[in-house]
């Protein structure tokens, strides 16, 4: 490619810059005049220059995690009137002083061409340009030419395949990178595929399933932004490690706004990244827990069996298991949860009992109006005798409380599963004080939804809080008059601001903290390892039913997952469509095929891909009877070749063998679990490896993970399928089977 050409690139590239820079400026700027303005005394004031605030922090915020590679990719297209004859696409959309278009946002419907445009189809584009770039500096253009008049005889240095095969080969960081600049065809027509319904995207290892999730949950957030921007967007990843390694990825895409989350994590106020043993863990994924933890619930609303002697201020009562009957009767046909419903059981007993008291008292002489009611109602509800009898008929529990007592209360447990034998409860024992797992954090879930809130908001308060609503938004739109700033924000969004002023957060972090948040669209990336009751949960997150789910049943390892899409999915929703990515783009060709022979001969139904690309190393097997030492001895001879990053990948059993030996060579370059993804030496266990990539993994074992792990094989086939690079297999026994000697 001329010099010329560029310099010419680098030039516009430059004018681009130089606007993002200013309006960088312009919005800190805005931002430093909304602080400094004096909002008035009044809550409202102060309330609507926070949420004015709060919109040019987030401005700032988009704005300044763009900056490398902004610009990546121009389409040149024939001149049509004042249309130009170029379209630069971009992370984002720029315009320019006139509102004319500088740069493309790669979401938009112009920019489509740029990834699905074949000389065959060209979508009246007539070349494709990739600028690959270091910093702020273009350093490389590559063609890709539709129309052969701009050919002019020469066809040297065109190289479209050029861009991709860069990022494919380039070092990784522990970090996972945005694909922007070289979606596919196949990837890009998945990640603009409509927003409605549930949308199941199969595929093998390598072949960019979270890339595409990720990069579809920006595009839809970019296009559904009125829909999404006060719901939000939910994207559920295997592990915290798996989190850390994404984390940054939509920021540099310009969205900020979607709450990622563990399975551990998707119950507010639990943060867990225990696991049970695999037998535990399937008794607590399957569907049968959700009609254990219903009877637990049920079983809390007791009638008593004889009556009642209470004593309400020296005035003895007795009261008859009816009334209580009658009382949870009513409670029943509100069909609300169990602590939303005991507020109607209290009142509907207190009242029974008042009745009853003012007929006991004039019984005895006493002179009782209706009018008298009130002070009764008050002196049985106050009644420590009163308390304990409606507490003991219907308990206020928290799901917390709740599980803990399943597990503990032995007596209790057997109660309620006469079919279950005693094996299958003693998977369920454990302390009141133990901590709880990632099983446990859907059966919390469940038990929330069953129980619901103990507080319940009056009615009274409920018609204010609506009035308060509707004087909010006429505030919001004169404040959005007033402020010259229409078009910037709409008058709900703004209103939302009002209602809890600085403290609200984003939304982000309101549907973080709220359990009964729906969000706009959930994400799930490595879909086939959720259980049934995991999935009860998240199909709770989102009652429109807009899912993009990501897997491949093949790797599918955790004893609760799944076996197929239609058994995941069919309890939940009547229909999906599935969508697969057959060309693997991390994993070259030779560990592809000895990972796939592995998995096919222990079963294994794998989606088979073609991979794009071959590496110089062959895959390495290391025999050997001392297992630490020649661990480290293949890191460090593998640390010889490059500098890239290392993921030695073992059982749990392993890991207090292998992590001491590579911590006491290697000091604080070697890290265990998520700390690893940050050092050049990872130490993971299969399930902590889902998902990542890395230059190099070395497999400790390969026979141990097959043998120890619930779904061994399929497990071992994640492990194998990390590397972009090199694959090493450290044994001091038989490999499993498939796994021909390399050497």
């Amino acid at each position: 490619m001329s010099s010329s050409e560029l310099s010419r690139e680098r030039e516009y590239v430059g004018t681009l810059y130089a606007r993002l820079d200013a309006l960088r400026d312009e919005a800190q700027l805005q931002l430093e005049a909304v602080r400094r303005s004096n909002p008035g005394g009044t809550h409202q004031n102060r309330s609507e220059r926070d949420s004015f605030a709060r919109i040019y922090e987030d401005r700032v915020s988009q704005l300044r995690q763009i900056d490398e590679r902004l610009a990546f990719g121009r389409l040149e297209f024939l001149p049509d009137g004042d249309d130009p004859a170029y379209r630069y696409i971009g992370r984002i959309g720029l315009r320019d002083d006139d509102q004319q278009p500088m740069l493309l946002d790669w979401r938009v419907p112009q920019a489509r061409a740029f990834y699905q445009a074949t000389a065959a189809t060209p979508l009246g584009a007539r070349a494709r340009r990739h600028l690959q770039s270091q910093g702020r500096d273009i350093v490389r253009i590559d063609d890709e030419i539709f129309d052969r008049e701009l050919l002019d005889g020469d066809v040297s240095g065109l190289q479209g395949e050029a861009a991709l095969l860069s990022a494919l080969t380039a070092q990784r960081t522990g970090r996972m990178s945005d694909i922007v600049a070289t979606i596919q065809a196949e990837q890009d027509a998945i990640i603009r595929s409509e927003l409605r319904g549930v949308l199941v995207v199969q595929g093998g290892p390598g072949t960019g399933k979270t890339a595409v999730a990720l990069h579809r949950a920006a595009y839809l957030l970019y296009s559904h932004r009125e829909r999404l921007a006060s719901s939000g967007v939910l994207i559920v990843g295997p592990s915290r490690s798996f989190l850390q390694y994404i984390e940054a990825v939509l920021p540099s895409l310009g969205e900020t706004g979607v709450v990622l989350s563990s399975v551990g994590q998707l119950f507010p106020g639990v943060d867990t990244s225990l696991d049970d043993a695999a037998d535990v863990a399937a008794l607590k994924g399957s569907l049968e827990m959700a009609q254990l933890i219903a009877r637990a619930v049920r079983s809390r609303q007791v009638v008593p069996t004889q009556s009642q002697v209470l004593d309400v201020n020296g005035e003895y009562l007795t009261v008859e298991p009816q009334l209580i009957q009658s009382a949870m009767q009513r409670a029943w046909e509100t069909k609300k949860p169990h602590n939303v419903a005991r507020v109607t059981f209290n009142k509907t007993a207190l009242n029974s009992l008042a009745r009853q008291l003012a007929e006991q008292l004039r019984s005895h002489g006493n002179t009782i109006e209706d009018s008298d009611q009130a002070w009764l109602r008050e002196d049985l509800r106050t009644s420590e005798d009163v308390k304990v009898a409606l507490n003991t008929a219907w308990l206020p529990l928290t799901p917390q409380k709740l599980l803990q007592d399943l597990y503990a209360r032995p007596q209790w447990l057997a109660s309620l599963t006469p079919g279950w034998t005693p094996a299958q409860r003693a998977l369920l024992a454990r302390e009141r004080t133990a901590g709880f797992t990632v099983s446990d954090v859907p059966l919390l879930d469940e038990a929330a939804e069953l129980l619901g809130e103990a507080d319940v908001v009056s009615d009274a308060e409920k018609r204010e809080a609506k009035q308060q609503r509707k004087r909010d938004i006429e505030n919001a739109e004169q404040a959005i008059r007033n402020m010259d700033v229409k078009g910037l924000v709409d008058a709900k969004t703004l209103a939302d601001g009002f209602e809890q002023a600085v403290e609200r957060g984003t939304t982000a972090e309101l549907a973080a903290a709220d359990r009964t948040w729906a969000y706009g669209h959930v994400v799930v990336d490595e879909a086939q390892e959720l259980s049934p009751m995991q999935w009860r949960l998240l199909m709770r997150r989102n009652p429109l039913k807009s899912f993009t789910i990501v897997g491949d049943i093949a790797q599918a390892s955790a004893a609760a997952g799944a076996t197929s899409w239609a058994g995941a999915l069919e309890p939940h929703v009547g229909e999906w469509r599935l969508e697969e990515l057959t060309v693997n783009y991390r994993t070259p060709a030779q560990i592809s095929d000895i990972a796939e022979s592995m998995a096919i001969a222990h079963g294994v139904n794998i989606t088979r891909s073609r991979a794009v690309r071959e590496s110089e190393w062959p895959v390495d097997v290391v025999r050997t009877a001392s297992l630490a030492s020649s661990v480290v001895e293949t890191v460090a001879r593998d640390r010889g070749i490059d500098a890239g990053t290392i993921a030695v990948i073992a059982s749990e059993s392993l890991l207090p063998t292998v992590y001491p030996a590579l911590a006491a060579q290697f000091g604080a370059e070697a890290g265990r679990g998520a700390v690893g993804l940050a050092r050049a030496i990872a130490v993971l266990t299969p399930q902590e490896a889902k998902g990542l990539e890395f230059d190099t993994v070395v497999v400790v074992e390969p026979q141990r993970i097959v043998d120890e792990i619930a779904r061994g094989a399929a497990a071992l086939y994640v492990a194998m399928t990390r590397p972009t690079q090199r694959l090493h297999l450290v044994t001091t026994g038989a490999l499993p089977d498939g796994i021909e000697h390399p050497r």
